[in-house]
Order: C-alpha cells, then structure tokens, then sequence
C-alpha cells in the first residue's frame, strides 16, 4: 500500500478496466496526481482486450497474451483495486454500490465497463442462449463446448446470432480451433455444423469488397448462412424466425446488438436507447457532471460511432486528460472521433482482412499486422516501467480550494501523542455504521462506551490474551479489515479457545475528515465481519492518523483449562497437518513490484480471509496433540517453536507442502519477503541443510506468513480422516506435510525429504 505524507483531498473512481480505463490507470501511474486516490472496482482480474478473442478462440493466443492482468497495473498507478461487481451509483451521496462491500465515495466517477449482447429483445434468448460478452463467462462456456463436441457421437449444430464483424469472426474463429481439435483427436466423423443468423446482411458498415469476400470465405468453410433472418423468439435449442422457419440447433450464441446495465439508467444518468450513458464531446455525462463514461457503455450524443474497441481505445487519452482537468477544476477538452477507421477483421485461420472506407486489402500479412498491432497493445499494460520511490508532495493547483487549504494545513500542524487521535465526530460517525454482535458478558462496551471496556469470566474458563497488528499490504480497507481481524484471531483458535472481544488499533492515512471517516469504516466494516462471524464483540480501541494504513487487535478469549492446546504436545508417531498453502510472503513482495499476476493475489487473498475456526474445532476433535497458526516465523520457524517443547524431531516432506499459484515462479525468480533473511537463520535446525537447500521449494518454508493456516499435530490413525474432514470444510488444500519422529539427540531435529 502506498505510503504518502501528502493528505488525501479526493478520490477518482473508475468502474471498469476497459480500454479507456487501462490508459488512464497508465497515465496516472506515469505522472501521479499528489492528493488524488484511485479506486478501480471491477469484476475481473484480467480485461479481456476484444480484438484478439477471436484468435483466442482460434487457438492461436494464449488466455494471458489476450488479457491485461489488472493487478499490476493498478498497483502501478497506485490504485486501490476493489475486486467486486457494481450494482449501482447514488449521484446524490456521490456513492457507487458494489455487491459484497459497502459503498464506496467518489468525487469524480469514470465508468468503462463495456457492453453485452441484447438478450431482451427477443423473447426466450436470455434463458436459452449463450452471450458472447462479458468474455470471461463466454470463455467458460466455450471450454465447456470443445469437451461436448470432442465426446459428441453425432452432429453438434451451432448457430451463432448476428452478422456483424464479432458474428463472423467467432464462428470461423471456433470452426478452426474445432476442426483442429477434432483433427488432434482423431474424430473426423463428428464435424459439427455451423450456421450463421443475420437480420439483414452480413458486416453492414463495411464496404461492398469486404461483405463480398467474407460471403465467400462463409460458403467456402461449410457454414450456412441465413440471410434476412430475423429471430422472432428462441426455445431450449430452437430459434424461431419472423419469416416462419425455426431451426434445432445444440449451441446458440448471441453476438447481436449491444446493451447496457440497467443500474446506469436507475441510477438517473441520461441514457440513449439501449441505456448507454449519453456523453458530451469532453466524455462527461450530458446530466451529471463529475461522471464520465468511455467505450461501449457511452455514447457521445453529437457524434455517434459504432460500438467497436476501437473507439474505446482511442478514447482512452482524451479521457485522462479531462478527468485530470476536472480534478484541478480546469475547463475540459472536446473529443471528436475519427469518422473513418481501419478494420481488421480475420477469417480464423491467420488470415485476415483490412477495410477502410472503399479500401480493401487480404492476406496473411494483413493478420500478421493485425497481430503485431494487438501485441503491441497488450504489452503497453504489462511492461510497465519502474517509476521509482521518490514521492511528489507538492499539491497542484486547482485541486483544493481557500477552505480546503486551511484544512490541508491543520492536517500538517497535526500533533503527535493524543493529538494524533483521530476527531470524535468523524469517529462516532463511523463507528455508528457498525453493530458489533451483542455479547451478555459484555457489561460495557461500543453500546455504552466509557474509558475502559467491562467483561465478565464465566466460570470454569481461563482467559486467553493475544495482539497482533501490521501495516497495510494491500491497497483494499474492507479486504484489509478482514485479513486483520482473522490474523489476530488466529492465536485463538489454534489454542482451542473461543474469542470474546476484541480492541481495535487503528492507523488511518492522513486526508480530509470525510476522506478518514470513509476509510475508517471500509476498514471496520470488513474487521467487523470477521470478528461478529466468530461472536467476537467488538468493545473498544484506538484510531490515530500517520504516513500509512495499519489495523491490529488485542483478542480476549475463553477456554476450558482442559481444553488449552499448546504447542508443545507433539508425540512421536504423529503425522503434521498444514491446512492452507504458504508462499503469502513472496506474493505480496512480488505485488509491491508489480511482478506478481491478479490471480496470484486474488487466490492468496481468498486463502488469508477465511477463518481458522472450523478448521481449530476439526483439529481438536479428531485429537490433536499440538497446534499453532502460521504466520510471520515461516513454516519453518512454526515447527522450531513445537518441536523444542514437545522433545521429538520431524520429518519434513517438502514436496507434500502446499503452496500457492505463482509462489514458487517469484522464490525462483529470486523475489523474497523482507522477514525472509531473519527466517533463514533458523536452517541451522536442519540436519541435512545443504542437500534440502538443492531443492526449489526450499526457500518457501522460511517465507512468512500473513493470516495463514493451522499446523498441528495429529495421531497417525486420525490423520487421513481428519485431512478428508478439513477438505469438506472448504479447506481444500490440507495436506499431511510430515511425521513426528522420536528425539534422536541430535542438534538439528528436522530432516526434510522429498
């Protein structure tokens, strides 16, 4: 996360990594912007680029050489990338609504969020064909369909629905790739049957040379085209026509008129038919000024364009540069697209054809320039240039106004000790968002606050203390939030105890007080989640100001005496239990240098929000003799502190520890955590250290860990049972790691095999 002395005055959002908007991420992350916060919520982790599905369907790229992974390029303008699906905006509170957070607060909104096909207009299509947009859900589906195909025992008919330049593409584009796996399977007998549906014409927009060829290329390829076939409504597996004739078909694929997301129009954004944002020349909503809107989803009322990616792309340069103008409150900058364009348009098999106004050209070398032009593209967004640390504080002009300076001011005359702590209104505020799970043995807390927090013992428990905080990692509160609340509680639960409260520590970054109060409550609310799903109450804390995000909590918890699990209690004949993948470390050093891809990090951070809870409760019910929770000692370090308790060695199998996507790709590449050199110096534990160190894994056991998972000990019979039990529980990747050996004398207690 970034750590900046200068306050936040304001905060851009954009929804959606479309084409415009990875420009934008690029440009800001060229020349930042001091004060001004990015926020990107989308959806996906990688943004399709739209000109090359086509040749991603072929066969002919690659799912990463199709894809910009978000990831790094947010982490490169340094955006907060909020991984969720809007549902809405509140112009009023200057809000967008997202799924499965709270809302986040913009000053100035960009929306890029593409189009889909319209499946409304015909009666039945929604429930009964497959979109080719958004592309990620098309892609999962057409996976899905080469292993129908490939297993067919008779004819598979396809019929894709509409005749534009996307129609045409993607069924030459999915005949190839069939015919070539069909080829490779040896099943030459299954040759589907593919039949394209036009209103009118194919390509209507192009040239009379280019409608003519690609009838042609159609006929030639085996694939029936129905002119002047307007669908009038669709069936499972049938499409029915206004002329009367209806057709069986087995795939029907919808590449027909775009459309929009119908929260834009409920919204009260001025929409065009369809619900396209209308847009000015400056790309600014015709209603609502502050809100632009780029490619697909908008439409620029005075000069209207196909919905091509080409736009979209192009769009993306005028954009940044009046929502930088907007931010500094300058006077915005007309847009007028080019009314002619270059169309390439391929035929699937690496041929391609290039059509401009009247002019034609084909061949080979046309789609090996369309090739080098797409590459081109995608490679601007992941060879991104190392900008450096230096951090600009000077705030441009225009962006604060005679109030708002004062107050920047005060925020750096701030003092330090309590003077630091942030202002009751803005705290109260806040914290009157959340409802901290009501707990009888909580006399005084957040529900009648006072100096100190007031519990009660019940009797027959001993108490549990714990505290742990960190610096934010990632640039997300809510995730944040989460990840520091299940960090903290798993001390916990690894002793076999129930938490009861906890007191927050909270360090917010320095900006304007509503800036603070949002961040403060994304944080908590994704804290609180954590903490009322494991009946936690929340009963107090501390919030002050600083450089950077960080959040910690002091967890009270309750146990039975008998039922305290330690560290020590590992017994010779045990086998080692580890129930999440390690490699969090690396990931996320990796992250901060833009090395790691969107998937890395969406998957480690899936993994660091889930609760050890059920998986302490499973442990200790099938017996386990020793647990802790892996964190920022490394597997390694964890073992160290059970085996000199429990008097045993280990037997390490390195190969069996589970480890996350990308981790091992980042040690090899030589990328390690910071802690990692203190972790190493425990390899004098290991007896055969010299032999282990061969191994390209061996650098993970000393990664540290942020909100990892539980080791324990567990008695040789239970331990399958257990691992399969683990496994239901949705820890998926639990894995038997080891075996607990007797004490052999020696210095070193560890061994690790292979």
């Amino acid at each position: 996360m970034e750590n900046s002395e200068t306050p936040i005055l304001k905060d851009l959002v954009l929804i959606g990594g479309g084409h415009s908007h990875v420009t934008v991420l690029k440009k800001f992350g060229m020349k930042p912007l001091p004060g001004v916060r990015l926020t990107l919520i989308c959806r996906d982790l990688e943004a399709p680029y739209s000109g090359m599905l086509p040749g991603f369907i072929a066969g002919h790229y690659t799912f990463p050489e199709a894809h910009i992974d978000l990831g790094p390029l947010a982490r490169f303008a340094n955006a907060r990338f909020y991984l969720d699906e809007v549902t809405g905006i509140d112009p009023k509170k200057k809000q967008v609504i997202c799924k499965n957070r709270p809302p986040v607060q913009y000053d100035l909104l960009s929306i890029n969020i593409g189009s889909a096909p319209n499946t409304k207009i015909v009666k039945g299509a929604t429930e009964n064909v497959v979109p080719v947009k958004p592309i990620d859900g098309f892609v999962n589906h057409w996976n899905k369909l080469i292993e129908r195909v490939v297993a067919a025992k008779g004819k598979t008919k396809i019929g894709v629905v509409g005749g534009g330049a996307g129609g045409v593409e993607i069924i030459l584009a999915i005949q190839f790739r069939l015919r070539q796996i069909l080829k490779k399977a040896g099943n030459k007998r299954v040759e589907p049957s593919y039949n394209l549906f036009t209103n009118n014409d194919i390509l209507i927009g192009h040239n009379r040379k280019v409608r003519d060829k690609y009838r042609r290329v159609l006929n030639e390829r085996g694939v029936k085209l129905y002119l002047h076939h307007e669908v009038k409504t669709v069936g499972p597996g049938r499409l029915h026509c206004v002329n009367g004739e209806s057709f069986e078909l087995d795939e029907i694929l919808w590449v027909t008129m775009a459309s929009a997301q119908e929260w834009l129009e409920k919204g009260g954004l001025s929409v065009s038919e369809g619900g396209f944002v209308k847009v000015k020349d400056t790309l600014e909503s015709v209603s609502h000024p502050g809100i632009f809107a780029a490619g697909d989803i908008a439409d620029m009322i005075n000069h209207p364009r196909p919905k091509s990616g080409v736009f979209a792309v192009r769009q993306g340069p005028p954009l940044e540069r009046n929502l930088r103008r907007a931010l500094l409150g300058k006077s915005l900058k007309r847009f007028e697209p080019q009314r002619q364009f270059l169309s390439l348009i391929s035929t699937g098999d690496k041929y391609a054809v290039a059509s401009r106004s009247n002019w034609t050209a084909e061949g080979k070398l046309i789609w090996r320039w369309k090739d080098w032009i797409d590459r081109r593209f995608i490679r601007k967004f992941s060879d991104l240039p190392d900008m450096g640390d230096e951090e600009k504080t000077n705030i441009a002009k225009g962006l604060a106004n005679e109030d708002v300076i004062k107050e920047i001011s005060a925020i750096a005359m701030r003092c330090g000790g309590c003077g630091a702590k942030v202002g009751a209104s803005v705290l109260q505020r806040a914290l009157s968002q959340l409802a901290p799970i009501p707990r009888k043995d909580v006399l005084i807390g957040l529900h009648e606050p006072d100096d100190a927090a007031v519990v009660e013992v019940p009797y027959g428990k001993v108490m549990v203390h714990t505290v742990d905080a960190f610096r934010a990692f990632i640039d997300d509160p809510y995730i944040f939030g989460q990840i520091a609340a299940n960090h903290a509680l798993g001390d916990i639960f690894a002793m076999g105890g129930e938490p009861q409260t906890a007191l927050s520590i909270v360090t917010l970054p320095f900006g304007l007080e509503d800036k603070v109060e949002d961040d403060l409550s994304q944080l908590m609310a994704g804290a609180m989640k954590v903490l009322n799903e494991t009946g936690t109450a929340l009963v107090g804390g501390h919030t002050s100001e600083g450089s950077e995000m960080s959040l910690g909590f002091a967890i009270n918890g309750l146990v039975d005496r008998a039922r305290i699990l330690r560290k020590g209690g590992m017994q010779a004949g045990d086998k080692i239990i580890l129930t999440k993948p390690i490699g969090t470390g690396t990931l996320f050093a990796a992250d901060m240098r833009h090395k790691a891809e969107g998937n890395w990090i969406d998957a480690a951070l899936k993994g660091m929000i889930q609760s050890n809870k059920q998986g302490a409760d499973i442990l200790y019910a099938n017996g386990a003799t020793a647990c802790t929770d892996l964190t920022g000692f490394g597997l390694l370090g964890h073992l160290v502190e059970m085996i000199k308790p429990s008097g045993v060695d280990v037997d390490l199998n390195i190969n069996a520890i589970p480890l996350l996507a990308g981790a091992l790709d980042l040690v090899t590449e030589g990328i390690f955590s910071s802690l990692q050199p203190q972790n190493v110096r425990l390899r004098r534990a290991i007896h055969d250290v010299d032999s282990a160190a061969q191994d390209p894994r061996y650098p993970l056991i000393f990664d540290p860990q942020t909100a990892g998972g539980l080791i324990a000990s567990i008695p040789d019979k239970k331990a399958d049972s257990t691992v399969t039990e683990l496994k239901k529980a949705g820890y998926k990747r639990t894995a038997i790691i080891g075996n607990v050996l007797p004490n052999s004398g020696r210095l070193e207690p560890i061994t690790i095999s292979s």
